[in-house]
């Protein structure tokens, strides 16, 4: 666990942590209405740098338009986004590597079952880019709870009462002795981690459920799939069955927290050689670089210095 630096943004302005806080009768507490993003931001010469930033903001615009908090674009840019990370960065100054959240909340005071017109607060923390599962290899189980489906609650939107659905889940696999969760949908076919997306390789061509199958169409996963068909490597996304990770030559799992990290284990289940594999390795290396330093694709935002 990690906690807040000691500066925070709420609202429109900086605070001590401690003195920041979102009351017990708004939307956000009462109904979990509240959507997020996370993102990295490096320390890079004299200043730091953020990775993809505008799609980061891209998703807190998109998850706000599903979910129906429409004061969000009535009220905030790309530029004042940034110019508020760029802040918070200088107030707190970190030494090392570190994950940003920036959250929208509804704040409306028991404004009943709706969203449309509310109040909003937007906050922002930093804290220490702590991994959330090994990066050496993890033992994964399928979960017997199911993903909440796009007919409920969309997946691709990251709405933070949603997350609910991967405590469980994630809970249930810890208790039984194991790193994290796979779900499944309704029909059984694969969906993605508790918070994170899931490749895997079978002869050579890398496979993620599409985003169609009940998964979050992550910033990380889209790196993933940019840089291994630039490398060369045969790219599918589809559905997939449980058993196919059984049987993979290799399985890993991308996003912010969990970097891309190899899978070992599923279900019992040794994947391919029990060690991480030649392309997941060559993933891990290519994506950790274009996180600090990009010169094609535009994905790294110099923030202060």
């Amino acid at each position: 666990m990690a906690n807040p630096h000691s500066r925070v943004y709420l609202g429109d302005r900086l605070v001590r942590a401690e003195d920041a806080h979102v009351g017990i009768a708004s939307s956000a507490v009462l109904y979990g209405l509240s959507v997020y993003t996370v993102f990295p931001v490096h320390p890079e010469g004299s200043g730091y740098t953020a990775f993809r930033l505008d799609d980061h903001f891209r998703r807190l615009e998109e998850s706000c338009k599903i979910i129906g908090i429409d004061r969000f674009a009535a009220e905030w840019d790309f530029a004042r986004f940034r110019s508020a990370v760029v802040e918070l960065i200088a107030a707190n100054a970190p030494a090392d590597d570190v994950f940003v959240r920036a959250t929208v909340h509804v704040v409306a005071s028991i404004p009943g079952t709706r969203v449309r017109g509310c109040e909003i607060q937007v906050s922002m923390f930093v804290y220490d880019a702590v991994p959330i599962v090994p990066q050496d290899g993890m033992r994964l189980k399928s979960s017997p709870w199911r993903r909440i489906p796009d007919n409920a609650i969309p997946s691709r939107a990251k709405v933070n009462g949603a997350y609910v659905n991967s405590v469980l889940a994630k809970q249930d696999a810890i208790d039984s002795g194991y790193d994290d969760c796979v779900f499944l949908d309704g029909n059984g076919h694969v969906c993605e981690l508790s918070a994170a997306n899931i490749f895997l390789v079978r002869g050579g061509t890398l496979i993620t459920p599409d985003v169609s199958c009940d998964i979050l169409d992550g910033i990380n996963r889209r790196t993933v799939l940019t840089l291994a068909a630039e490398d060369g490597i045969p790219v599918i996304e589809r559905g997939v069955d449980l058993t196919e990770l059984y049987i993979a030559d290799e399985v890993f799992v991308t996003g912010t927290s969990a970097g891309a990290a190899p899978v070992l284990e599923v279900d019992g289940r040794v994947i391919g050689s029990g060690t991480p594999g030649p392309i997941s390795e060559a993933v891990r290396k290519r994506h950790a670089a274009a996180l600090r330093t990009d010169d094609v694709h535009g994905w790294v935002t110099r923030l202060v210095g």
